[in-house]
């Protein structure tokens, strides 16, 4: 049997001369549980407090980063992160809405990205590449800070990728998503599926290396710059604009394109 999390309701009392002690009822919604422990997962729970918090930063203190949160709603209203919390009301939390118009209330991530574009914390080395080739300007350093990595998402309107949870509750950071899995094909297709890009792939326009466009190129000008068998067997070739390296299509790229439609179908690629 579930259990739940229950305490006295708001008293305003104080216990040995501190603050007075105030609780407010919370229930977080779909993905956001998996930064909650077990026992708090898809269910009501009880939180005390003292003073008047802000919602935003108890919810951080709960373990859920701000950027993965779309609405809030206190007693039935929708309300800012700027809200401040006094006890006993009743808080629901909702991740990112994909499918349904919430105009009229409160969303508290920013308007959706012209472009999506992406910055990639350390650990996502093999993700960034990934994305890259399927078309998605996606930055990565090894040497990248926290620090940095904030300052490009927020700077460049980048979202910013990371396993770190701790990275997403900078107050810097407005576009942010927590990767779940471990393996990088995974990682990929939780990506696409998060953000809803299945009909945004464009395999094959982006460097994979540097990140840079890739341009179509002349066959006569790669002569000498590719193996002869490549230039024997294959006729269109694109370089990076920026670091010149070539691409061609051979059995990378066939690979390449079962991937993509393996997403736009919604099935995990198949390897």
């Amino acid at each position: 049997m579930g259990m739940t999390f229950t305490m006295a309701p708001s008293t305003g009392r104080t216990h040995g001369g501190a603050s007075p002690v105030h609780t407010t009822e919370f229930r977080f919604y779909e993905e956001l549980n998996d930064f909650l422990p077990p026992l708090r997962r898809k269910r009501s729970f009880t939180h005390a407090f003292s003073g008047t918090p802000t919602v935003k930063d108890t919810i951080e203190a709960l373990g859920v980063p701000h950027t993965e949160i779309d609405l809030i709603l206190v007693n039935g209203k929708s309300v800012r992160f700027t809200f401040h919390l006094h006890g006993g009301e009743r808080v629901a939390v909702y991740p990112m809405f994909e499918r349904f118009d919430v105009r009229p209330l409160y969303r508290l991530s920013p308007r959706p990205l012209r472009r999506t574009r992406f910055v990639a914390d350390v650990h996502l080395g093999k993700l960034a590449r990934r994305l890259r080739l399927l078309g998605f300007d996606t930055l990565y350093g090894p040497s990248f800070e926290d620090a940095r990595l904030a300052s490009i998402s927020a700077d460049e309107r980048r979202i910013l990728l990371t396993r770190d949870v701790g990275l997403l509750k900078r107050s810097a950071v407005t576009r942010g998503h927590w990767v779940r899995h471990t393996d990088p094909l995974q990682q990929l297709k939780e990506v696409i599926d998060a953000f809803s890009l299945q009909q945004d792939l464009k395999p094959f326009t982006r460097c994979m290396v540097c990140n840079g466009d890739l341009r179509a190129v002349q066959r006569a000008s790669v002569a000498g710059l590719v193996p002869p068998g490549v230039l024997e067997r294959c006729h269109r070739f694109r370089q990076c604009a920026q670091c010149k390296r070539i691409y061609w299509r051979g059995t990378h790229f066939k690979r390449l394109n079962m991937l993509a439609l393996a997403l736009r179908k919604a099935a995990g690629p198949t390897f």
